[in-house]
């Protein structure tokens, strides 16, 4: 099985990160901003999802603005300008407005006229949903550098007057720049998947078709994030454990030889789930959920960014990002950094 194992670490790379960035707002709210706004504690916050802190865009910031941030910062890493970029592709269910894309937003901000730019709506997998596409876009040979982006204002959808789901969501923006490999490293694999019949667990129900908004829709408090959370818990252990499971299997990579697992960071009890299904010690998984809470689309990328800057992920490093969110979707990238 070690000899297989080697030989299979052996991979042909068509697509590679070659750039990073993020943003999030200055605002915060601690959690004991939150025990003078419901009936909660900082106790109980940390102890269920391992939460200290989120940020919040202030009044008049968007969330094309944090994208277009984390993008500069992207950008220069790569070495990238504005007119190289061939696509733009943005995970999120916050955007600046119902349409068009928020990427459309980004695009004129960054100027980047040459490109195509569209959103990808996958909830919290949407950053990993854009990894894979990028990454087929450089194999297919159609593009060559393509920015991708998990970017939020959860604040907006959040009801602070639900204690059950208010200290759970923050703002934020991360972006990579995906570009051909080196043949040396880059994305070995990417996994993702839905399971619709669990679409309701987690969800916005107002504002759409089914429930237009109305004054109705507006009391009843529809335009608000709703979430059955024990259900919603138990089908993300599961799910997210399997997604690891398979990457790993089917690229032929033993969870032993990863560096680095990084997790959707929506709470610690489900990374910790995640992490022992695939038998990795804690001191391989990267968290950071006590800085930003649940940032959806943007959890990853920001969590990706700070492990770099930490040092934490170096070059040639095997890193594993794995993903769930609302619809249910779900997904995973294996790379080699």
């Amino acid at each position: 099985m070690e000899n297989l194992a080697r030989e299979k670490l052996d991979f042909k790379y068509d697509s590679m990160i070659t750039g990073l960035g993020f943003a999030v707002p200055k605002k915060v709210l601690t959690n004991k901003d939150f025990e003078r706004m419901v009936d909660t504690s900082d106790e109980w916050i940390v102890e269920r999802t391992g939460m200290k802190e989120r940020h919040i865009g202030e009044e008049g910031v968007v969330t094309s603005d944090l994208c277009a941030d984390a993008a500069k910062i992207a950008m220069e890493r790569a070495n990238v300008s504005a007119e190289q970029i061939d696509a733009i592709i943005i995970g999120t269910i916050t955007g600046d407005v119902g349409f068009p894309a928020t990427a459309c937003y980004v695009q004129n901000k960054l100027n980047a006229v040459n490109a195509v730019a569209f959103d990808i709506s996958a909830a919290c997998s949407g950053f990993l949903y854009a990894l894979e596409l990028a990454d087929a876009y450089i194999a297919s040979g159609k593009y060559k550098t393509i920015l991708t982006i998990g970017g939020e204002m959860l604040s907006r959808v959040t009801d602070y007057q639900d204690r059950r789901t208010c200290v759970l969501f923050g703002d934020g923006a991360g972006a990579a720049i995906i570009q051909p490999s080196d043949g040396t490293r880059g994305i070995i694999s990417t996994y993702i998947g839905t399971d619709g019949h669990l679409a309701d667990l987690l969800m916005m129900p107002g504002g759409g078709s089914k429930y237009p908004a109305s004054i109705e829709t507006v009391k009843e408090r529809m335009h608000y994030i709703q979430m059955a959370g024990q259900e919603v818990f138990k089908a993300a252990v599961k799910t997210m454990g399997d997604a690891a499971v398979k990457i790993l299997h089917d690229s032929g990579v033993p969870g032993d030889k990863l560096k680095l697992l990084i997790t959707h960071q929506a709470n610690t009890r489900i990374i910790n789930a995640t992490a022992k299904r695939i038998k990795i010690p804690m001191e391989k998984v990267f968290i950071n959920i006590e800085k930003y809470g649940n940032t959806s689309a943007a959890s990853i990328p920001i969590a990706l960014t700070e492990a770099v800057e930490q040092g934490v992920l170096q070059k040639d490093d095997l890193c594993l990002l794995v993903s769930f969110g609302g619809g249910f979707t779900f997904g995973a990238v294996l790379f080699k950094y």
